[in-house]
Formats: structure tokens, sequence, C-alpha cells
């Protein structure tokens, strides 16, 4: 790295910090100290917290950034707002300790849960009639309490059908530890595999979703490739992969798929390539591409991801409250609604009630208009999916008007 560019990263670091920090602020520490109450017209969402953290001894923080010596469970309840007191996509962080849940996520209940068999009672009684499981990893820079409570919020907003489980690895929430949180989800991969064993054994579990965010995707993705490699194929419960952000190198990432077999879950990702934080973990990662900031559109990955049948959801024209546009998964109203209302559900997101994105909120970007109407619809939703039926779709268009799918792309980005 050159010494003018070494500036630039530095400045975007501290830049990102102040980010950080300044989302952070006035948020009182111990959220997680029960209240046990549950007042009428808030909601509550019971969540299975997996860890690989140590535990703190700091009331209602629970367990820290530090490495834990075997896998904690705890059985979680969150209270959250009436919808008519918050907005979908955000949470609402208490500004003051004890809560209001009239206006604030608040913890109901914390209990612990003392071996796997209790983990798979804890399934049972939480199952729906789908018998299906979703199980979250967090991303980088990420506290317990963080974790616990945006995986409450995605869970609440999707109205997924499934119970839900969050598994939770040692990161200190930093900006400035990387390294460290890197190192963290390699030295949870087999915690991470139990869980889902676990699960997997559990008879009245029917399927299981996996979703990842920013460098939590790495650690889905080497645990599977782990198990992949240990039985000679991933699960069969294990039938869907969401990585949301992916913080994943690219090229790392297709010797994974490699890995794990032809016969594997289907995977679906969320990029877009106005994340800021990829391009800062792109540029400290040896300035190879990061998964999560792809054009999918372009080659050499248009041809690769349909290759492999991997659906690609891209988030690049959304627009959200997240400012480094690391967390529009989680944030978007249509997002998480897809999320919940399709993707857990192993649903195509390209069939006719999806289409291009133009039920998922289409704007107008003012680009392309005399293009003709197909390239309208690319270049004005701002959720475009990206899978190899769709894709086929807009090669037909384009032909039809004469032009080329990769003139349009580049055109909509240039603008």
């Amino acid at each position: 790295m050159t010494s003018r560019v070494m500036p630039r990263v530095l400045r975007r670091v501290i830049f990102a910090g102040l980010l950080v920090l300044a989302s952070c602020a006035g948020r009182p520490e111990g959220v997680l100290v029960p209240s046990g109450e549950t007042p009428p017209g808030v909601s509550k969402v019971d969540l299975l917290v997996a860890t690989t953290r140590a535990p703190s001894s700091q009331p209602g923080v629970l367990f820290s950034g530090e490495r834990g010596s075997q896998l904690e469970l705890r059985d979680i309840a969150i209270s959250i707002p009436p919808d008519a007191n918050r907005k979908v996509g955000q949470v609402q962080w208490p500004k003051k300790l004890p809560a209001d849940p009239m206006k604030d996520f608040s913890t109901v209940s914390v209990k612990p849960v003392e071996s796997a068999k209790a983990g798979r009672v804890w399934l049972d009684h939480n199952l729906p009639k789908s018998r299906r499981v979703l199980v979250f990893v967090h991303g980088f820079n990420n506290r317990y309490e963080d974790a616990v409570y945006r995986f409450a919020q995605i869970v609440h907003d999707s109205k997924t059908d499934a119970a839900p489980v969050i598994f939770t690895w040692p990161s200190r929430a930093s900006i400035f530890d990387y390294s460290y949180d890197k190192e963290s989800t390699n030295y949870s991969r087999d915690a991470l595999e139990e869980l889902l064993r676990a699960a997997v054994d559990t008879p009245e579990v029917g399927e299981i979703t996996i979703m990842a965010h920013s460098m939590g995707t790495w650690l889905a993705v080497e645990t599977l490739r782990q198990m992949a490699i240990r039985d000679g194929r991933v699960p069969k419960k294990i039938q869907q992969v969401i990585l949301a952000s992916p913080d994943l190198d690219v090229d790392v990432f297709g010797q994974q798929l490699r890995a794990i077999g032809p016969d594997r879950p289907q995977f679906t990702l969320f990029v877009s390539r106005d994340d800021r934080a990829l391009t800062l973990s792109r540029r400290i990662s040896g300035n190879v591409d990061r998964l999560g900031q792809i054009n999918p559109a372009a080659e050499p990955y248009r041809s690769m991801l349909e290759k492999q049948g991997i659906t690609v959801i891209d988030l690049t024209a959304l627009k959200s409250g997240d400012r480094l546009n690391h967390g529009k998964f989680a944030e978007s109203p249509e997002v998480v609604r897809l999320i919940g209302n399709r993707l857990i559900d192993g649903q195509s997101v390209t069939d006719s009630e999806v289409g291009l994105g133009e039920r998922l909120g289409a704007v107008a970007l003012g680009t392309a208009q005399t293009v003709g109407s197909a390239a309208s619809i690319v270049v004005s939703t701002p959720i475009a999916v990206f899978d190899p039926v769709t894709r086929r779709n807009y090669d037909d268009q384009w032909r039809r008007l004469g032009n080329s799918v990769e003139d349009t792309t580049t055109t909509a980005v240039g603008q």
C-alpha cells in the first residue's frame, strides 16, 4: 500500500468509526436486565440465543466481546412497541432505563438453557406448524445486545414463520478490531456447527434457513464448508442460505462453493454497490472485490452466478437510514417482508408476484427513460432481482429493443 493511499484508508476508518460512535450515542448499558412486563398492545419475540462469547459480570450485559470456553444458550424474550409507535425496520433503543415498552424495545425475560437437550426442548416448544427454524449470524462490530435486539426486530418485522435462533460470536464492537473479530469467526466455526447439528438432529424440525450478515457470512459459509467436507454434503434440512451484505472475498467464496459441492442449499445474496463498509473492507483486504458489493449484471459475476444458480437481489438504488448502506436488508420494510414472506418459505422471488421489483417500491431515478420501457424498469426499481430466470428475461427484452444488458447497466451506473 503506498503512502498516498494509506491516509485515505485512515480517513475512511476514522470517518466510519465516527458514524458508528454517533449511532450508538445515548444508548444506556445493561438493556438486557429483564423487566418481566408485557403491557397490552406490545409484541413479544422469543429467541434462542447461542454464543461463544465470555460471560460478563456487568448486569444487563450478559456477555462481553471476549472469547468464551464453551457454547452458551439463553432463552430471551424481547418486547417491541406497538406498530403505531415505531418505524418498521428500526430498533427503538431506550434512551434511559428502565425502558418504556410502549416506546422502546425492552427485555422481558432471560433464562439460561443448560444443555443441548434443553435447547431441543425450546425448539420443540417454539416451532410453528411450518416446522422451520431460522438461524441468524450477525456481522462485524456487534455487541451481544446489538445482535439480540436487531434479530428481534427482523423476526418481528418480517413476520417470519420460523423458530428464531441467533448465533452471536465474540465481537469487541470496535471499528478498530476488524482483525480480532475476523479471527473470532474462525474461533466459532465448531460451535456454530454444533448448534446447526443439534437443530438438524431434532426430529420435529423440518427445514432450516441460515441468514448471515456482513462478516457473519464468512462464519456461516465456512461452517457449511466444514460440514460438507466432514459428511460429504450439507445436511438436507439446511435448505436456504441468505447472505446479506456479505463481507466475503469473491475468490474465496468461489472456493467455498466448490468445497460445499453441487448438492447444496439455495443461496440468496443481498448486495449493494454503495456499501461503504465493504468499500473499507476491500481496501484493507488486498483490494479484492467483496461479494456484497459486486454488480451482478456485469461479467464475470453474471455468468458465475447463473452457472451456480445463485439468486442475487441488488439493493444499490434502495435508500435507507443506514449511513454506511450496510444494513439495508434489515432496515427496509420491503426487504424484511420479502425475507419473511418468501425467502424463508423457500419461495422464488422471480415470479409474477414480485416480478422485477415493481411491487417492492419502484421509484423513478430519471435515467435511461428514452431507452425504452424495459430499460426503465431496470434502472428505476430500487430492488432488482438477478437470477438465471430473470436475467434471461432481461436478455430477451434487450434483444427486442436492440440493446444489450451490459450497455444499459453501464449507462445506469454511470448516472
